[in-house]
């Protein structure tokens, strides 16, 4: 049967049922049947079904999941502690750079307390697996300035850097960072010539209106040629300095700038399809691969109070002492989800979790684990002659025993959300797109006995001779990057320029994206 856009959701949650895909893809706004969409040589992934016409057969649309790999970090030195975290990874060429807080938090006269400096910290990698700590003697800390702190004062809570890719940036302010509170009067900016030695951009915040009390993030968007950025507000209540009160859903508010110091058109981010939740971060950036595509992966925070089943989560002990303190320390869970926008303000929010507390085992399944860092960088496979694939950085241990710990996890390049089917099979047929190039590129993987293939048609839905799916070659294997052919051809010269359909049929095979070169 052939659903219309009207259907599709409804469909997908079908499918999700017999598949065990669990990813919803956003409806797409104003978009008419035979819209034409310039698709250009952009890569293009199935985080929403902005692409998608049509489906027939079992089709879904499956959320994949990063795999922990080993500790990278403990923050196990006497000015980082258990509450450090919002770390930021930033991949600088040959140089793998990570900030984080490093900050320790201890029960003291039933009291959740800090018993050091909030300070910011740096460590550094060349591979993204194996890290250390420089002593950089930038900042003194009990007599010594043999450490690895990069800035310690206003904006330590939370400071979250950014490589600024603005064409022309001056090599002085390559490297820029938000950080601060209320109390600080906002968001502050730095800037740094070399990710290490930071100063103040200027004295007043840049952008006041919120409550900040989070890892808040900013960066250059190339797609529309301004600078964005991403902070914390509470719904309800009242967050002033002096009268600390939210109340309601923790969630994000955006704006845009040319220039980092005025913030215009703000506003509070909408959700496609999801439900009210608690948004602890937000960890918004444009994916490398895809820039027009901006990704999310914030931290859901969750109170689950006191249950039998709270009782039978990891540390009970440590829960109950935090509890003393306030029952949200001990009884919160906190996981991350993704989300996705071409717009920066409608985002498609996957209800279910992409990195979930996991397997029970002592310091899990508690506030602030499982926190990914902000951003995913490129690292090697443990495979030999397998290629490269996307780190991320999660937190784990906080709030417990000797320090905070960093677990780096992996996924596929794209690997986000594959368009899959079953054995039975299935196929999606696209809106009309114009493209550039002469050779359609496709990230897929199949079963041995699976298959792809591809049939370009008419913007009306009629095949076009030499590319009619008789005339397709069956697409096998797991790669990255196959170029589809038709009779072993794959020029598609002829057709650039033109609106085209794309006809996917796939059997027991997943598509994670597709590309026009």
């Amino acid at each position: 049967m052939t659903l219309d856009r009207r259907q599709f959701v409804t469909a997908a949650i079908t499918a999700a049922a017999t598949t065990n895909a669990t990813y919803v893809p956003a409806r797409s706004k104003g978009k008419m049947s035979f819209d034409r969409y310039a698709m250009g040589t952009r890569r293009e992934l199935f985080l929403d079904d902005f692409l998608i016409e049509h489906t027939h057969g079992k089709i879904a649309f499956e959320l994949h999941h990063p795999i922990a790999r080993e500790q990278v970090i403990h923050h196990d030195r006497p000015w980082e502690g258990t509450a450090s975290g919002y770390h930021t990874v930033i991949q600088d060429g040959s140089v793998y750079r990570l900030y984080y807080r490093g900050n320790n938090f201890d029960l003291v006269n039933n009291k959740i307390q800090p018993t050091n400096q909030e300070v910011t910290c740096y460590a550094e990698s060349t591979d993204g697996i194996h890290w250390e700590k420089p002593v950089l003697g930038l900042h003194e800390q009990d007599g010594s300035s043999k450490n690895n702190i990069v800035w310690q004062g206003p904006g330590s809570h939370n400071f979250s850097p950014f490589l600024d890719r603005r064409p022309g940036c001056p090599d002085r302010e390559r490297f820029k960072a938000f950080g601060g509170l209320k109390r600080d009067g906002g968001m502050l900016l730095f800037q740094s010539p070399d990710g290490i030695h930071w100063k103040k951009s200027q004295d007043q915040a840049v952008i006041t209106n919120g409550a900040f009390d989070s890892a808040n993030t900013g960066f250059w968007d190339p797609t529309i040629q301004k600078y964005r950025a991403y902070w914390r507000y509470f719904t309800e209540g009242i967050t002033e300095a002096d009268n600390w009160k939210p109340a309601g859903i923790r969630a994000i508010r955006t704006a845009v700038s040319d220039d980092l110091i005025d913030w215009r058109g703000e506003h509070d981010l909408e959700y496609t399809d999801s439900p009210d939740q608690q948004m602890y971060t937000n960890n918004i950036v444009p994916y490398f691969r895809a820039p027009h595509i901006l990704l999310g992966f914030p931290m859901r925070y969750v109170e689950r109070g006191w249950s039998p089943s709270m009782r039978a989560l990891p540390d009970l002990e440590k829960r109950e002492l935090r509890s003393a303190a306030h029952i949200r320390y001990g009884t919160a869970i906190t996981e991350t989800q993704i989300m996705a926008s071409r717009d920066g303000v409608l985002f498609n929010r996957c209800n279910e979790a992409f990195l979930a507390p996991g397997i029970q085992r002592p310091d899990s399944w508690y506030y602030a684990h499982n926190a990914v860092a902000l951003n995913m960088v490129t690292t090697r496979s443990s495979l030999p002659g397998a290629p490269d694939e996307l780190s991320f950085y999660a937190s784990s241990g906080n709030w417990h025993g000797e320090g905070a710990k960093l677990t780096r996890h992996t996924l596929r390049m794209d690997g986000f959300v594959s368009v899959s089917s079953p054995f039975e099979g299935g196929e999606v047929v696209t809106r009309p797109v114009l493209f550039k190039g002469s050779r359609l590129h496709v990230n897929f993987a199949t079963s041995a006995a699976g298959t792809l293939k591809i049939e370009m048609q008419t913007a009306s839905g009629q095949p076009i001779k030499g590319f009619t799916l008789d005339d397709a070659d069956e697409t096998f294997g797991n790669e990255l990057d196959r170029t589809v052919t038709w009779k072993g051809s794959p020029d598609v010269t002829q057709l650039a320029g033109r609106p085209v359909r794309l006809r996917i049929t796939l059997r027991d095979a997943d598509l994670y994206a597709i590309q026009f070169s």
